[in-house]
């Protein structure tokens, strides 16, 4: 179950799931429960902001695209590029069809390859011009679009620290909350999100609350597949692999959300 977040869970998610100015002071097993425990709504926030860029530019008189292009920008400034960097390392890695030890060698390296940057790119590419068709159908759409978008894509990484989900390199970002969410409370805060979710929709109408639900639910489910299909690739989850995830979800729900 969810309980009352604790300082250090809530300082270790917007520490290593933002730029923020949060200092992380503990790096143990427990705080980095709670940080993957509390990861939505650190994905709030940053669609909280993401969506009053876009809506700042629409204000002064920009077009929906260059808010959407402002909006999907916005998240990936706020974590430093990491979780597209992490989608994109992932991608290659898959893409090698290298035994896992050679695939995982391959994400460790700073450069980029064909994968990935297609990748990137195709995936840049849905996010704005989903975000642009929310934005055309109102200006709240978009809105509510980027924050269900951003708070998805950290559920996903809550789901994807559960029991039972093996880290693939002992060292890392990925082997540090590898494991750490029980499987009940990764369900439990799969399940406020999807509600939250429904209840925003809801201001905009039945059709809208239906949507927003089966939007954060497409998410994880899509994140859910890519995650199972790494672990089987690699072995266990990385930082690259929660990038990826994250990414996956955000992506699924904007797609989701633009339908109808």
């Amino acid at each position: 179950m969810l309980r009352t977040p604790s300082p250090d869970g809530l300082r270790f998610a917007f520490g290593t799931l933002t730029v923020l100015p949060v200092k992380v002071t503990r790096w143990d097993r427990p705080a980095a429960r709670g940080g993957m425990l509390w990861a939505p709504l650190a994905g709030l926030t940053v669609g909280v902001l993401a969506a009053g860029v876009g809506l700042l530019l629409l204000v002064l008189g920009a077009g929906t695209l260059l808010a959407a292009v402002a909006t999907a920008a916005v998240p990936a400034v706020l974590t430093r590029g990491l979780h597209l960097d992490g989608l994109a390392d992932t991608a290659d890695g898959l893409g090698s069809g290298k035994p896992a030890e050679d695939a995982l060698q391959i994400m460790k390296q700073s450069d980029i390859g064909p994968f990935g940057v297609l990748t990137l790119l195709f995936t840049l590419l849905a996010q704005v011009a989903a975000l642009a068709h929310a934005y055309d159908g109102s200006w709240t759409r978009g809105a509510l679009a980027a924050v269900v978008s951003a708070t998805a894509a950290r559920l996903a990484l809550t789901t994807a620290a559960r029991t039972g989900v093996p880290a693939a390199r002992p060292e890392g970002l990925g082997a540090a909350v590898a494991g750490v969410v029980p499987v009940g409370g990764a369900l439990a805060a799969a399940a406020v999100v999807t509600l939250a979710g429904a209840a925003a929709g809801a201001f905009l109408g039945p059709y809208d609350a239906l949507r927003t639900a089966l939007a954060v639910g497409c998410a994880i489910t899509a994140a859910e597949l890519l995650l199972r299909h790494c672990v089987r690739r690699f072995g266990g989850v990385t930082g690259d692999v929660f990038g990826g995830v994250a990414e996956t979800a955000a992506t699924t729900a904007l797609v989701v959300l633009a339908l109808g």
